[in-house]
């Protein structure tokens, strides 16, 4: 009967802390997008670089990517400013992609950061979240999921 007490509470404390202590993340999270409030699901990738979101008919023109959201959360048409291009590289292809700086809702934490454009159509997740998120103010643990629902209070974090 104890064991089952300490483990409700250790259930209920995952994703809180203190302000300065990292807040938990599990393998999967809902996410924000500010300032259009779209809601996705993500994927907690400590193995990624950089955080990268689905970008279905990107075009880039004059230093501006414009690209639509996938039609199953909302198909926002979004047009914001190329900050860089970043190689990707693996077996099968090499790449590059545009950046665009983002602004995430991760549970109470609003965070502006850079993300990398692509088709992720077949892909499960829309949004990957990177290290470049996750460094300094998350752990993860990827025996849970869904453990920080969005609810930012604040203005974006660098």
């Amino acid at each position: 009967m104890m064991f089952l007490l300490v483990l409700t509470l250790l259930l209920l404390s995952l994703g809180k802390g203190s302000a300065g202590e990292k807040m938990t993340l599990g393998e999967v999270e809902d996410v924000i997008l500010l300032p259009w409030g779209v809601k996705l699901p993500a994927r907690i990738d400590t193995g990624a670089a950089t955080s990268s979101l689905d970008a279905r008919e990107l075009s880039v023109k004059d230093k501006m990517a414009e690209f639509r959201l996938p039609k199953t959360y909302g198909g926002l048409r979004l047009r914001l400013p190329v900050v860089g291009w970043q190689k990707i590289r693996s077996a099968e292809f090499r790449e590059r992609r545009p950046v665009v700086e983002i602004t995430f809702c991760i549970g109470p934490k609003s965070i502006r950061a850079q993300v990398t454009l692509n088709d992720r159509s077949t892909a499960s997740y829309p949004l990957i979240i990177g290290r470049n998120v996750l460094k300094d103010k998350f752990v993860v643990d990827c025996m849970h999921s869904n453990c920080l629902p969005p609810t930012c209070k604040e203005a974006p974090s660098q």
